[in-house]
């Protein structure tokens, strides 16, 4: 018997799998079938207009982790975000304590994750994985209309 559970992709690997797709539907299935918090976390964070950023949305001053060594992951460390949302926990934290932590979580994930969510915060559109995209794939997860 086989107990081998395979291990979760990296929100950049979704992504990247995604965009390689031709198809709507088959980029769909893509993120459905690796529907994970930390993936919603960033397409709805890089397209909801109510989500608004309580730091820069200019790229800070990192050291990106080499990726084979990365000690966490944005599967785990995606709970971070309230920290750095307009309106959540973070905003009774001083400004450079609340970028610090920012820059920490970079430098402690995957390089690739770590662009993603320097372009969420950004607020960039994902090539290959535009809205109606992950709208039809995660019906009900944007709080804005458009």
């Amino acid at each position: 018997m086989n107990n081998y559970v395979p291990t979760p992709m990296l929100v950049c690997e979704v992504i990247q799998e995604a965009q390689k797709k031709k198809k709507k539907d088959a980029k769909i299935k893509v993120l459905k079938d690796n529907e994970s918090w930390a993936l919603k976390d960033i397409l709805r964070g890089s397209y909801d207009g109510t989500v608004k950023w309580n730091i820069p949305d200019s790229k800070p001053p990192y050291t990106p982790n080499l990726g084979q060594s990365s000690p966490s992951n944005l599967l785990k460390l995606n709970k971070q975000f309230q920290y750095f949302v307009l309106g959540g926990p973070g905003d009774g934290m001083q400004k450079h304590k609340r970028e610090q932590l920012f820059i920490q979580l970079l430098e402690s994930i995957d390089p690739e994750d770590a662009e993603l969510v320097c372009g969420m915060i950004a607020k960039k559109e994902i090539k290959g994985v535009k809205r109606d995209i992950v709208e039809e794939a995660f019906p009900g997860l944007m709080q804005d209309s458009q």
